[in-house]
C-alpha cells in the first residue's frame, strides 16, 4: 500500500460507532445505505461535505461503544481513504482490518481541512505545513491483510497461492 493522501475531518475523543453509523439503519445490509450516513450521529452533514479519499483524524478511543462491523464499513463505502486516531476500541480495529480499512494510531497536530500523507509502511503521517508524526507501525501481517483488501480476500488469495503450488500446470 502506497501513501494515502487525503482532506481531514477531525473529530474528538470517544467516537462511538452509534455515532459512526446510528442504530437506526442496522436493519440494512446494504453498504451503501450505511455509506450514505455515515458519521450522521455526530456530524449530519458528513456526507455530504466529505469527499471519496478524505481521512477522518480523531482523538483516543475511536470506534467505542458495540462491535458492530458496520461502523467500519460505513467509512470504508462512504470513501474514506484511512482513519488516523491517537487509539482505538480494539473491536473497532480489528473490524476495520478485516473489511481492509486502512488505520493508523498516531497522535498529529492539524486542523479540518488539512492535506495530510500516510505512510502505513512506515507508521507516519505527514501533515502540510506541520511536519512528520511518528505512530504505531502495523504489523506486516496486518499490512498484507489491508493490501489484499481485507481479511476475506486475504485467505482467498492465500488459498488460490496454495492450490497454485498443488495443482500441476
Amino acid at each position: 500500500m502506497s501513501l494515502i493522501i487525503g482532506r481531514v475531518w477531525k473529530f474528538g475523543d470517544n467516537v462511538n460507532t452509534d455515532e459512526i453509523i446510528p442504530g437506526k439503519y442496522l436493519r440494512s445490509k446494504d453498504v451503501q445505505i450505511f455509506a450514505a450516513h455515515a458519521m450522521e450521529g455526530i456530524d449530519q452533514e458528513f456526507t455530504k461535505k466529505f469527499r471519496i479519499g478524505d481521512i477522518v483524524v480523531a482523538g483516543t478511543n475511536f470506534g467505542c461503544g458495540s462491535s458492530r462491523e458496520q461502523a467500519p464499513l460505513a467509512l470504508k463505502y462512504a470513501g474514506v481513504s484511512c482513519v488516523i486516531a491517537k487509539s482505538f476500541a480494539r473491536i473497532f480495529f480489528r473490524n476495520a482490518i478485516n473489511i481492509g480499512l486502512p488505520l493508523i494510531e498516531v497522535d498529529i497536530e492539524c486542523q479540518e481541512g488539512d492535506k495530510v500523507k500516510v505512510d502505513l509502511a512506515k507508521g507516519e503521517v505527514i501533515v502540510s505545513d506541520k511536519g512528520t508524526f511518528s505512530g504505531n507501525k502495523l504489523p506486516d501481517f496486518l499490512l498484507e491483510i489491508l493490501n489484499d483488501g481485507g481479511l476475506v480476500a486475504h485467505r482467498k488469495k492465500l488459498q488460490s497461492e496454495k492450490n497454485k503450488k498443488i495443482l500441476p500446470n
